[in-house]
């Protein structure tokens, strides 16, 4: 390899590696047990837990048929469409979640009627947790199924038809079981996205113990009044950050 890409690369490196090694070398380890059994953490560690297996749920249940759309129906502005699909991907938190006040806040476009009607408040409330999470995690799973399906051989689905199954029950039966790891990958992926969401959560749910505040809301808190509980805090979203490497690295490693 040229010493002029090399050394840059080993710079890029470095510049990776040792925030998260001065993580590991900061971390209080004597103290994490105690740190990561009190009751504040095991609160914010099971509504994230909860709140992102929920929103996980919430965009298979959209995102697979709307990546389904997106790659086998042929409709005028399909590119828009998908444009505006993966906008929550570069869009920056906080503004999603200003624009999830506008559409679902109490003074909302859609949230106004879901007051009046039905008496339902979304923002502040758990609900409305795992509707931030959501907003932000289910562009990562309908892109990865999008590309499943797109590399996925239609004529399968097609047979299907042919011997009198309906397009659904084709869906069903054929091609949802061909695309299936292509699912779990995006699945996988959206829950380690809703898992560590943080501007959106803060802005529409806000930050309330035990029924908002997530864990990368805890570990803002704790920043601020209890640094070690924030490094302890932080390892454990880092282990399920690499837990998550390591679930899809036959996605993202190649043979060497």
């Amino acid at each position: 390899m040229p010493g002029a890409l090399l050394v840059p690369a080993l710079v890029g490196l470095a510049f990776l590696l040792l925030p998260l090694l001065a993580l590991l070398l900061r971390a209080p380890w004597s103290s994490m047990p105690e740190l990561l059994t009190s009751t504040e953490v095991w609160q914010a560690l099971r509504l994230s837990l909860i709140c992102a297996s929920a929103a996980t749920a919430v965009s298979l249940v959209v995102g697979v048929p709307l990546a389904w759309l997106l790659a086998r129906a042929e409709f005028p502005g399909r590119r828009l469409v998908r444009a505006l699909v993966t906008l929550p991907l570069v869009l920056p938190p906080v503004v999603g979640g200003v624009a999830l006040l506008m559409a679902f806040g109490r003074n909302g476009v859609i949230g106004q009627w879901l007051d009046a009607w039905f008496g339902i408040t979304l923002p502040f409330t758990t609900t409305g947790v795992v509707l931030a999470e959501a907003f932000v995690a289910m562009p990562f799973l309908v892109i990865s199924v999008e590309g499943t399906l797109r590399a996925a051989d239609p004529r399968y689905e097609e047979a299907a038809q042919t011997l009198g199954a309906s397009r659904f029950t084709a869906f069903r039966r054929v091609t949802l079981p061909l695309i299936a790891p292509g699912v779990a990958a995006g699945a996988v992926l959206a829950w380690a996205r809703a898992l560590g969401e943080f501007g959106a959560t803060i802005t529409f749910a806000g930050n309330f113990p035990g029924r908002t505040q997530t864990m990368p809301l805890a570990v803002y808190l704790a920043l601020q009044n209890d640094p070690e509980a924030a490094v302890a805090l932080s390892l454990v979203l880092l282990a399920v950050s690499v837990a998550v490497l390591a679930a899809l690295r036959d996605r993202w490693m190649t043979a060497s």
